[in-house]
């Protein structure tokens, strides 16, 4: 059912004599240029912009920015998009002006508006970052002269007065020794490392601005590394060492000062026997952030004089981080399906108006794909998957970005009742979760990768470090940091920024076959370790609010020792989505159990189940916990579907573990055997519906050799959300929320069961 069907710190030092006193070339102009001219209209006047394009080749595509003078008002804008911030205009080509040809100019169609107050020329005028003019850059002044604030045999401490910006503001200093940069940072101090004892240092540090321009080097200072043959002795150990405050992803703690016969450098923090953390002589605090929900840690700290001797170990601390939820509450998750618009009509105002957005803590955007090529997140591109569900290359390169970000939603079909503009950058679903999002500040959105259609190239994109660090950096280059492809004139850079709250990754699945042709093997085991790692590290890397890492995980267990290795993939993950669902079923094609009916999304196992394999949540759930993994880590699945067999005989049991001849019709042509809840009770009003108290599963049958189907309704999940409070699991989550009824039953029954 998982499937896509339907339409579409510094370097280590060595001392150099040279150092950089001229300042690198400021940014060059490019080939556009803007005049500025106005017309009096007595009480109006209007101010038009030309763009001028001097080089030999075609410019596609121009934003304009400039700062209105003061008491200027602009009452209309024609032939450019335009945004306003304060006195600050930003204005970005409309669809028919974006070409600048060779050596001509943006007439006659050129951005002009109309304006009331002293006519004036606007300030601060760039054309695609470059100035209106077509002079260069005046790249910043040079910092203050360094000062050393702490010195050890290993480390220089420095600081400077900020540099004066030239044309635009400074973003970074480089810090400098010789020709080599020694450290980067965003401040006006850094501390270089590596060095080696008693040796001199020359340093000087340049400012860089947002465009990549470079100013000249400031005055330099020269510093001599300690001598450790000086000072053998050793701090005392920091006492009492505590822990002040925690959260899912950090924990805070404070100590007692030591002492020293020279003096106290800094303190390192460890955590589980790794330096995790640094900070100053003068700070007996840190917060050691990049931590794994519900997850114990040991910390100790130690100090270090100037001479880098170090000194014993605190007292350790164990701490557990909070889980994602808060303790006493459950997490909610529901998987929005990017192809519902269609054949489903199921649109993000749906999550809304049926209630379920107000209920839900995350929404899981599924999904999305991998480059056959590049082994990249795949975005931008509307390609349909082949109808064959056995086709091995049914979901290759295949993906909706219309749906995603280009197809304009109607006032009907939007959250807020307001239709997409048709020329907007940003339309479909990703505008509607981003309305979702402002009228529930706390719903967290992550983007799903991969499913059942589009798991065919993890293997390879897990395949080496350089391969996952360029997957993951795509990634978050796309789904977190929203730089959508151009795409029908919608996307470009940062246009879908804080649509997503993390990456959600389903791979389906690590060391076994899953879609026919997918690629896998037993490397994969390690390699997906490796991958999670990764994405945390790049998405921790990013700074601010925490990203969500998740993984949709197998119930079934021989799955889990091939390709999940359950001791160390929850050092990065958030939680998982175990399978709770599917356990039993026929597909499209009359493959899998076609036979014989049954249990798809039991809690426990059937007595009377006739199968070798004996599948149910209970016992997905017991291998997670028997491998150690903390219940807070886990949310269990809910099937808002059916599954179901035709030509099925009563047996006296209702239909269920009978004979039968295949999947029954389903809700679409393409989905035999599968039929959303609310499909299903509608379509079957005088479906007899059994409750099995053993296995707390739901079936219903339709008659005499009729259709017998496997379904959650509102008493297996209440039953299945009291035995999650009672395992003190995470939560539950959802498969997928189409399938609920327009009043939101199911999920209201979930959230019911969850609190």
């Amino acid at each position: 059912m998982r499937r896509r069907t339907g339409a579409l710190g510094a370097a280590l030092l060595l001392p150099l004599a040279a150092l950089i006193t001229l300042a690198s070339p400021a940014h060059a102009a490019g080939t556009l240029t803007a005049t500025f001219t106005t017309q009096d209209n007595g009480s109006w006047w209007k101010g038009t912009y030309v763009i001028h394009n001097s080089g030999s080749a075609a410019v596609n595509g121009w934003t304009l920015e400039f700062d209105l003078p003061a008491g200027v008002s602009v009452s209309g804008n024609y032939n450019g998009d335009v945004t306003v911030s304060g006195r600050h205009m930003t204005v970005k080509n409309a669809f028919y002006n974006a070409n600048v040809p060779a050596g001509g100019s943006t007439e006659p169609y050129s951005y002009w508006f109309t304006a009331t107050g002293t006519a004036a020329t606007p300030t601060g005028c760039t054309v695609n970052g470059d100035k209106c003019d077509g002079t260069p850059d005046v790249p910043p002044a040079a910092p203050g002269a360094p000062k050393a604030t702490a010195v050890t045999a290993h480390s220089v401490a420095l600081a400077w007065a900020a540099a004066q910006p030239g044309d635009h503001a400074v973003a970074s200093y480089d810090v400098l020794s010789g020709d080599s940069t020694v450290a980067t940072t965003s401040g006006t101090s850094a501390t270089v490392t590596g060095l080696t004892p008693a040796t001199s240092y020359t340093f000087t540090v340049r400012a860089k601005d947002t465009r990549g321009n470079t100013g000249p080097a400031s005055a330099p200072l020269t510093v001599k590394t300690v001598d450790p043959s000086t000072d053998p002795t050793p701090p005392t150990a920091p006492g009492n060492l505590r822990s002040t405050g925690k959260t899912s992803s950090s924990v805070s703690l404070a100590w007692d000062k030591s002492t020293d016969n020279v003096g106290v450098a800094a303190y390192d923090v460890y955590r589980d026997g790794t330096m995790a953390k640094s900070v100053g002589a003068d700070t007996t605090t840190a917060t050691v952030d990049g931590l794994s929900p519900a997850t114990a840690y040991t910390f100790t700290v130690k100090a270090r004089d100037t001479a880098d001797n170090p000194s014993a170990a605190s007292n350790a601390v164990s701490v557990t981080t909070d889980d994602v939820a808060g303790a006493g509450k459950q997490l909610k998750v529901g998987y929005f399906v990017q192809w519902g618009i269609y054949g489903r009509q199921y649109f993000v105002k749906n999550l809304d108006t049926s209630g379920a957005a107000a209920k839900l803590d995350v929404v899981n955007y599924a999904f999305e794909n991998l480059d056959s090529k590049d082994l990249t997140c795949k975005a931008g591109v509307t390609k349909g998957t082949s109808t064959d569900p056995e086709d091995p290359d049914q979901g290759t390169d295949a993906g909706d970005a219309d749906a995603d970000y280009a197809r304009p939603m109607s006032a009907d079909q939007s959250v807020d009742g307001v239709a997409d503009d048709g020329w907007g950058k940003l339309r479909g679903n990703f505008n509607q979760l981003k309305k979702l999002k402002a009228k529930y500040p706390k719903l967290k959105v992550l983007a799903s990768i991969g499913g059942w259609t589009y798991s065919k190239f993890f293997s390879d994109a897990a395949a080496t470090q350089a391969a996952r660090e360029k997957f993951v950096k795509s990634c978050i280059d796309v789904w977190i940091k929203g730089n959508l492809p151009v795409y029908n004139g919608a996307g470009g850079p940062g246009t879908a920024a804080g649509i997503f709250d993390g990456i959600d990754l389903d791979w389906e699945w690590p060391g076994s076959e899953g879609h026919p042709g997918n690629h896998y093997g037993t490397q994969d085991k390690d390699n997906l370790t490796a991958l999670l790692a990764e994405f945390r590290k790049q998405l921790d890397a990013l700074g601010g609010p925490h990203r969500l890492l998740t993984a949709f995980t197998p119930a079934d267990p021989a799955k889990n020792s091939a390709g999940w290795d359950l001791s160390r993939i929850f050092d990065s993950l958030d939680y998982a989505d175990v399978q709770g669902y599917d356990f039993h079923g026929s597909g499209s094609d009359n493959s899998w159990e076609p036979k014989r009916t049954g249990d798809a999304s039991n809690l426990y196992t059937d007595a009377q189940d006739p199968y070798p394999f004996h599948f149910s949540i209970e016992n997905a759930v017991k291998a997670y916990l028997g491998a150690g993994v903390n219940p807070r880590k886990l949310v269990v699945g809910f099937p808002f579907y059916g599954r179901g067999w035709q030509q099925v005989t009563d047996g006296g049991a209702g239909g269920e573990w009978q004979d039968a001849n295949g999947a029954a019709p389903g809700q679409f042509d393409t989905e035999a055997g599968v039929r959303g809840y609310a499909n299903l009770i509608t379509s079957f009003p005088n479906m007899t519906v059994h409750h099995d108290d053993q296995s707390v599963s739901t079936f219903g049958y339709t008659g005499p050799n009729g259709q017998w189907w496997s379904f959650d309704d509102a008493w297996s999940i209440g039953k299945k959300t009291a035995w999650i409070k009672s395992k003190g699991l995470l939560g539950g989550f959802v498969w997928e929320m189409s399938g609920d009824t327009p009043g939101g039953q199911l999920m209201t029954a979930l959230d019911s069961g969850l609190k």
